[in-house]
């Protein structure tokens, strides 16, 4: 060790010289005279780094001299010059020193610790070079008389004994005796610490002397004389020095007594009394608090007593062992690892020269004592078998007997020890079969830790400790070295035998490392037999060894299973391609190939669920692989019934029995031995029991596996056990007492529940070119007959849904099916509407629509109304619970929120059900958007949230399928706009946004057919105010939403767009009206150019939606918003309505009246009057008078709108200038109508639509003079009102003969009220017969430059306020469409009107 430490040294030393080379360039390299160590001149010269070394040496002592720069500093840099010096340094140079860190070391003042410390360094490191000349100079100062030297020449008198121990030996008779001399003035403290260190150090030196006094430089001396020299010291120290009270100084007496027990303990004569003292040494672990010191103490005294070759006492052995074992068990202060291993050292340095006492010490420690205690011992045993001492390796077969004694221990504690015993048996590299027998053990306790931690109900460190055995256990193994010459035979048997059970698996990854090493020895050696003892392999080992058949079946299974780790799949494919030769002869070629590329899939697979059934649908493509090469039938069933053998010892339910089902209907399929395979079926459905359903699932698998290769056998096998037991099911279930009855009842759904999977598992695995045949009669036949059952339980219903589904996709996996048809599709679909209408929410929770799904895929297809039908049912089992229906029953929330997933994933299925159906059928979108359209209107809003999502599931499934369309617009826009447009101000904020997504799929969908940029982005940004809870953000948001939507709207789709939104008034509540109208609103005003074709249409549809809703002043303001744009086609429609009017027509032509353009309707409606007045007809044909007739009914109705406008006009004025225009049409039309009361009669068309009329004046000349009368009654007075009832105008003008005296007089009144302007009097004129108004309107008429009206000579005109005379005309209205017969007798045979008689 010392002579690396300074080889170490010499490597820095060089480096630095390097160093110094290159910071001291102006040191001159050359050569001089080499000294000796005594100063005389040597011949030869020094080289040239040398005296590079020597003058840094002597400036950097000159820096000293000068006291420059830091002490510390320059004697660290002297002291890494001294340790590359080669003693070329001159005496002068080296006396200076010494004289210099002489001088340091022995400063009472002024000079620091560090100093004198680093003074001490350089004078060790000058003795390298210069031994004599320091130790001389230290040895002076040792030798003062009358006083102790300073602690620093201690420690570092202490130093040059540890450094240069044999070139100390000529001192040690000097040194002891001068420290002899000072003993009685030491007392305590730090100088009693140096001088224990200078005895302990010089004790160690003698003791390296002893051992090697052949290699010594000096003559040999006899231990005799070393021991008399410290013989003394050492009494003076145990008799004064023992009872140290200081921890300090504890410690280093401790260190100089065990040092000085080491030299005596050579003597004889001194043996005595140093054994005495081990007692004492002992007993110190139970006095300083650090006991590793003691530890060191008496290792090293066991260590001089194995090198002298000297006994250790019979009590004192046993003592030993006690403090030690204590010390390793002593739970309290828990020793360090470095103490442990130094404890550890101790006991093996006593086993080798007392193995047998060491031995029964630690045995006896195992049998009693506490858990820390056995600890300790196992851990003790363990250092002992890895011990290479031939005295150890024969009480080895001792220590593993009493091993095996504790391997059974409760303590988990005591049982690690015992595995880290077995690893430190294991790898001590014996080659006897009785070490290799606890190799079981780790099995052993790798299961049972295993078999705990999977049955659960631990405590987390229970837990945490079971874990840690079993990791351990794994670690152990794979640190096996089989590389030991005869380890093969020997491991073999005992390894390979633990392969197949279960209980092993999670060893599998060491194990196989371990096997496949042996297998790669083996064939390496090929035939030639290893020098193995003669017992490795007894019969009984080779009788245990597992079949070729339960090898492959075991690796298999653990090869597939589901672990999170691909580790141990790859350790036993590995483990199978090792031992192919020994499983079958014909594998290796095939497994060459296929092992590799699964090993190479294991390298890329995630832990998903998904992932690991591709992985085990990989393990069994293999197993076929690896069947397909073996010819030999024997070999096969044999594999067989080993499957069936594991698989009846499985758990019930358990992974790996299923898989096994997998695996044995796999090698059913490369079966070539029929009956066998027939027998193997039969048994599998005759001794399943399907009430248990992992049972029934492993029978599934086995069967359908089995048919892949023998498709028409299983099939009739399958057919001819279900026909048996259908046959037995009627009279089983009907006998018996009740609970037998119902046992038998619920054993035989469990039976049919297992054979309609397993006849849609057959179909699965079916060969695609055998499967049309036989599936729709034989197949889907039997499902269906097995399923009519008087009381379909859950799991009957289930594997019904289950049957179907697979069955459908069985079919559609052949692909190209020709013409086929599947003729019970009808009946198959019919079963699951009435399970879906009488059990909805079971058929929600048990997947119904994904068997509805994949069924609608096949042919034949549904028609037109069962696709409607399909829907309605559908979604009406989604969409009708509510959220208290479904949690009613429900008592935990776990079971509510289950609930809410499990109808969640049934409106996913509704989504995708109705998706397949789209696709099937271009025409189903709009099935699909009628049967939404009622559940969008609904009035409960978990209705319309739900419809909504599947809408928007709708709607993104056709916006990405672009196709669905093929390039035409959407016939559906305009509605679906309407209806989702109002849903974005629906109560529920998930609803509202569900709205906008729909929208922005119809907005995407429209931009692809019209080759458009969609405004998506430009609402997305607007739909945040949709979650605002402050509702008039959110009905604005919804107004700026409309906008930007209803400019997509094609103006064909107006009317349906406007009826959708009507149609969801009728939906809501009072409150929500409002935003809902103003999509109306935005849509009339934003799209009022692009609508104007249809806005008859639209005005028929608020017209018809008039009549049923209460939202009146909404639908006026409608119709005032189309009438504003588009005036003419609303008045043309509201004049298409007929007679009579209705109340509604009637409050539409008077909202048209109160409007801001109400004058403009007027004078729209009296234009209108005047053309048809100038297209009447001659009377020459039947032709002319039918237009005639035609002309004036359509006269009639604008009257009566005329009457209807000015009743309910506002501004005055305007009616006044009008009056020109007016008045003489009307006129016109009362004189051309007088006489003909039925002029309408003989035409059957027209008495028809008098008769649906249900009311209609006989004398058409009344309408158009009630219609004069209000429309004066709002220009005039009431004065002149009167005076016209008093001078029986109005019946006048009724009258053939006193019509001209009725116009002449109405005139006169006009003239004398101020109402004739010289338009009016212009048109007048033509009808007046009388020439004094004559005069008067042509006067007017000549004066019109001069006014635009003149009043009468004696009365200023007055105004008339409409106010005024409204209630009396509104009167007058209401009176004059009347009939009064009974008047008409009162004239002598002339009827008299009201107003007649109101004249008189």
């Amino acid at each position: 060790m010392l002579r690396a430490e300074g080889d170490e040294k010499e490597m820095q030393v060089t480096r630095l010289g390097q160093c110094f080379q290159a910071l001291c360039p102006c040191v001159v390299s050359r050569s001089r005279p080499a000294r000796s160590e005594d100063g005389d001149r040597a011949p030869g010269t020094v080289p040239a780094a040398v005296a590079t070394f020597a003058a840094v040496g002597t400036s950097l002592l000159k820096r000293l001299q000068d006291n420059e720069g830091d002490r510390v500093e320059t004697y660290r840099e002297l002291e890494s010059v001294l340790q590359g010096d080669d003693g070329c340094w001159t005496s002068g140079v080296v006396n200076r020193l010494l004289a210099e860190a002489s001088s340091d070391m022995r400063a009472a003042q002024g000079v620091t610790v560090n100093v004198k410390t680093a003074a001490s360094d350089v004078l060790v490191a000058l003795a390298r070079s210069h031994f004599h000349f320091v130790m001389s100079e230290i040895q002076s100062h040792l030798k003062a008389v009358g006083k102790v030297p300073d602690e620093i020449v201690l420690l570092t008198l202490g130093k040059m004994a540890r450094s240069y121990a044999l070139r100390c030996i000529p001192f040690v008779g000097m040194t002891l005796l001068a420290l002899r001399t000072m003993l009685s003035r030491v007392r305590s403290g730090r100088i009693l610490r140096a001088v224990c260190s200078v005895l302990e150090q010089w004790s160690k030196g003698v003791n390296t002397y002893f051992g090697s006094r052949e290699q010594g430089p000096f003559p040999r001396k006899g231990v005799a004389r070393f021991c008399e020299a410290i013989y003394p010291l050492f009494c003076y120290t145990v008799v004064n020095w023992l009872d140290c009270k200081e921890e300090e100084d504890k410690q280093a007496v401790l260190g100089a007594v065990a040092a000085m027990m080491g030299v005596l303990l050579h003597a004889e004569q001194h043996r005595e009394h140093a054994w005495e003292q081990l007692p004492w040494l002992l007993h110190q672990y139970q006095e300083v608090r650090d006991t590793s010191r003691v530890t060191k103490g008496l290792s090293y005294v066991l260590e001089v007593l194995e090198g002298a070759q000297t006994p250790i006492p019979q009590g004192m052995a046993l003592a030993i062992s006690t403090a030690v074992h204590r010390q390793l068990s002593d739970v309290t202060q828990e020793p360090g690892p470095a103490h442990k291993a130094a404890l550890s050292h101790c006991i093996v340095l006593q086993a080798r020269m007392c193995p047998k006492e060491t031995v029964v010490f630690l045995h006896s420690q195992l049998s009693s004592g506490s858990v820390a205690g056995r600890m300790a011992a196992l851990g003790l045993l363990g250092a002992l078998a890895h011990s290479d001492a031939p005295a150890m390796r024969e009480k080895l077969p001792q220590v593993v007997e009493a091993v095996q004694s504790v391997c059974n221990d409760p303590s988990a504690q005591v049982r690690r020890a015992v595995l880290e015993f077995i690893r430190e048996l294991l790898s001590s590299g014996s080659q006897s079969c009785w070490a290799w027998d606890v190799v079981g053990h780790i099995f052993v306790e790798f299961s049972r830790t295993s078999g705990r931690l999977a049955a659960g109900g631990l405590f987390p460190w229970e837990t945490q400790e079971d874990g840690a055995l079993g990791a351990l256990c794994m670690d152990i193994l794979g640190s096996l070295d089989v590389s030991l010459s005869g380890m093969t035979k020997l491991l073999w048997p005992r390894l390979l035998q633990y392969v197949v059970p279960a209980q092993y698996s999670g060893m599998l990854i060491p194990l196989s490392r371990c096997l496949r090493a042996l297998v790669e020895r083996r064939e390496r050696a090929g035939c030639r037999e290893e020098e193995e003892e003669p017992d490795a392999m007894d019969p009984q080992e080779q009788a245990r060894l597992p079949a070729a058949q339960a090898l492959l079946t075991r690796l298999l299974v653990v090869a597939a299973a589901p672990y999170a780790s691909s580790e141990r799949a790859a350790a036993a494919l590995q483990l199978l391609q090792a031992l192919h030769s020994r499983i079958h002869r014909a594998l290796g070629a095939a497994w060459a190939t296929e092992i590799p590329l699964l090993l190479q899939y294991l390298e890329g697979k995630n832990e998903s669920s998904q992932a690991s059934a591709e992985w085990e649908h990989r393990v069994l493509k293999f197993l076929r692989a690896s069947l397909e090469p073996i010819e030999d039938k024997a070999w096969t069933v044999g594999l067989i019934q080993e499957l069936s053998q594991q698989l009846g010892s499985s758990a019930p339910g358990s992974w790996e029995k299923l898989f096994l089902c997998k695996a044995l209907g796999t090698a059913l399929a490369a079966c070539r031995d029929l009956r066998h395979l027939q027998g193997q079926v039969l048994r599998v459905l005759q001794e399943t029991k399907p009430m248990e359903l992992s049972e029934a699932q492993g029978m599934i698998s086995v069967v359908s596996r089995a048919a892949e290769s023998h498709f028409h056998l299983v099939l009739d096998m399958v057919t001819m056990f279900s026909t048996a037991f259908t046959r037995g099911c009627f009279y089983q279930t009907s006998t018996g007492w009740k609970v037998q009855r119902r046992q038998k009842t619920e054993s035989a759904r469990a039976v049919c529940a297992a054979l309609m999977r397993t006849y849609s598992g057959i179909a699965l695995r079916a060969p695609k070119e055998q499967l049309l045949s036989r599936v729709d009669k034989e197949i889907l036949g039997n499902i269906l007959r097995l399923s009519r059952a008087k009381q379909r339980d859950l799991q009957l219903k289930l594997a019904l849904v289950q049957s179907i589904t697979e069955v459908s996709c069985a079919i559609q996996a052949v692909g190209d099916c020709g013409s086929f048809e599947l003729s019970l599709k009808q009946e198959a679909m019919r079963t699951l509407l009435d399970w879906i209408k009488g059990e909805p929410w079971d058929s929600v929770v048990y997947g119904v629509f994904q068997a509805l799904e994949e069924l609608s895929k096949l042919r034949p297809p549904l028609s037109r109304e069962e696709n409607r039908n399909l829907l309605a049912v559908c979604c009406w089992s989604v969409f009708y619970p509510s959220k208290a229906q479904m949690n009613k029953g429900r008592k935990t929330v776990r079971a509510a929120v289950n609930m809410q997933l499990l109808h969640r994933r049934g409106m996913e299925d509704l989504g995708h059900l109705i998706e397949t159906l789209l696709e099937a059928e271009e025409s189903c979108f709009d099935d699909v958007v009628h049967v939404l359209k009622g559940w969008l209107t609904s009035a409960k809003e978990w209705e319309r949230e739900r419809a909504l999502c599947v809408c928007a599931r709708v709607l993104g499934a056709c916006k990405e399928r672009s196709e669905l369309t093929r390039g035409r617009p959407c016939k559906q826009l305009g509605s679906l706009v309407g209806l989702l447009g109002t849903l974005t101000s629906d109560c529920l904020a998930t609803s509202r946004q569900k709205a906008w997504v729909c929208l922005g799929y119809l907005l995407q969908m429209q931009a692809k057919t019209t080759k458009v940029v969609p405004q998506t982005d430009e609402i997305r940004c607007l739909c945040e105010g949709l979650n605002s809870p402050d509702a008039k953000i959110m009905v604005e948001t919804s107004t700026k939403i409309a906008k930007a939507v209803c400019k997509c709207i094609p103006p064909a789709q107006a009317t349906d767009f406007v009826t959708a939104v009507l149609d969801r008034l009728l939906h809501i509540a009072p409150t929500g009206a409002g935003a809902v109208w103003k999509w109306v609103f935005v849509f009339l005003v934003e799209c009022r150019k692009e609508i104007l074709r249809e806005v008859p249409k639209i005005l028929k549809t608020l017209y018809t939606y008039m009549q049923q809703s209460t939202h009146r002043p909404f639908l006026l303001h409608a119709v005032f918003l189309l009438s504003h744009f588009h005036r003419e086609p609303v008045i043309s429609s509201l004049l298409q309505k007929g007679l009579p009017m209705d109340s509604d027509t009637v409050e539409l032509w008077r909202s048209l009246g109160r409007s801001t353009f109400g004058i403009q309707v007027l004078r729209c409606l009296v234009e209108k009057l005047n053309r048809a007045r100038n297209n009447r007809l001659g009377t020459d044909s039947s032709a002319c008078e039918r237009h005639n007739r035609q002309t004036a009914l359509e006269a009639v109705t604008i009257t009566c709108a005329i009457s209807e406008v000015a009743l309910a006009l506002r501004s005055m004025e305007e009616l006044r200038q009008l009056l020109p225009h007016l008045l003489p049409s009307l006129l016109r039309w009362a004189g051309e109508t007088l006489g003909k009361e039925r002029l309408l009669s003989p035409v059957s068309s027209w008495r028809q639509l008098f008769l649906e009329g249900q009311v209609l004046e006989e004398k058409l000349c009344r309408i158009f003079l009630s219609a004069i009368e209000l429309v004066l009654g709002k220009c005039m007075a009431q004065k002149w009102m009167r005076l016209l009832m008093n001078q029986a105008v109005w019946a006048r003008l009724e009258d053939p003969l006193a019509h001209p005296e009725g116009v002449r007089l109405l005139s006169s009144v006009l003239l004398h009220a101020g109402l004739i302007s010289p338009h009016l009097a212009k048109n007048l004129l033509p009808r007046l017969d009388s020439c004094s108004v004559k005069l008067q309107l042509t006067r007017l008429t000549s004066a019109s430059g001069r006014g635009a009206r003149f009043c009468h000579p004696n009365k200023r005109p007055s105004s008339n306020p409409a106010g005024r005379g409204r209630a009396r005309t509104e009167s007058h209205e209401r009176k004059g469409r009347k009939k009064s017969k009974a008047g008409e007798g009162r004239r002598g045979g002339k009827g008299r009107t009201p107003k007649e008689r109101r004249g008189r």
